[in-house]
């Protein structure tokens, strides 16, 4: 594989690489799907998509709400905007039971601090186990959401701290190390079909599913992209531009995020 994109051309001036990775990652969600949602990037992705393209779309969350409809990025699992929206709260035990590890979510839509060529995922600690450097939020519910899910979305900044050539942890399984290994360990679902980042879009190459770059946003050169990546990362044929954002996207985008239209 090899670089072949022809255009490049700059992103909308006042528009930040955050946006433009929100808007490309809530492209990924079809109207309809059932969408298992981690806080941060991917449930404002989400609702992004809940607002404009996709309105039929089903937000699932940790915490048991069904079909929730924030009209603010939720703080946590628990913020009490989940349950005042959702169409239905359960307990935690039947979100996972019933829903997730009997097949009936759709999407995965995770964060992460790390992942590898592979799509596995670190949110448990930075450095060794016993003595860490760092001690990161931790699992929660997305071990079983990466199990699970029928697919899953991953979301997150691009660079050699974030992508590395070997986790500290795995906390949540992708491709495992690759090719078939995911199927052999008997796990749901294709496991992640995209990783969404402020440079661009990778996805699993079908034979090895290693990660490749497939897109880049506007105005970003694909070396920078390689640059950022902490394994030899390689660049599909036929590289893309993503599209830029609609008003309407950064519309919606910007209430989301509590600014003036």
């Amino acid at each position: 594989m090899s670089a072949a994109v022809t255009d490049t051309a700059a992103a909308p001036a006042g528009l930040s690489a955050d946006d433009v990775m929100t808007v490309a990652a809530s492209r990924q969600l079809a109207d309809g799907a059932v969408c298992f949602v981690g806080i941060g990037l991917p449930s404002l992705a989400a609702n992004l998509a809940r607002r404009t393209h996709a309105p039929n779309l089903v937000l699932v969350y940790e915490s048991g709400t069904i079909g929730a409809k924030p009209t603010v990025p939720p703080l946590s699992i628990g913020d009490g905007e989940l349950a005042e929206t959702a169409d239905a709260v359960v307990s935690v035990p039947e979100i996972f039971a019933y829903w997730l590890q009997a097949g009936r979510v759709d999407v995965g839509f995770l964060g992460a601090a790390q992942i590898d060529r592979f799509g596995n995922i670190n949110t448990t600690v930075i450095g060794p186990y016993d003595a860490p450097k760092v001690r990161l939020p931790g699992a929660g519910g997305a071990p079983e959401i990466a199990s699970n899910s029928r697919e899953v979305i991953v979301v997150l900044r691009q660079s050699t701290r974030s992508f590395v050539g070997k986790l500290d942890f795995i906390t949540s399984v992708g491709h495992l190390d690759g090719r078939a290994s995911r199927q052999r360990a008997g796990l749901r679902g294709r496991g992640p079909t995209v990783v969404i980042t402020d440079l661009g879009v990778l996805r699993p190459e079908p034979e090895t599913n290693e990660l490749v770059l497939t897109a880049v946003h506007p105005g970003v050169d694909p070396a920078t992209a390689v640059a950022s990546t902490g394994w030899p990362l390689r660049v599909a044929d036929g590289l893309q531009v993503s599209p830029p954002p609609t008003a309407e996207e950064l519309r919606v985008l910007g209430m989301l995020q509590g600014r003036r239209p």
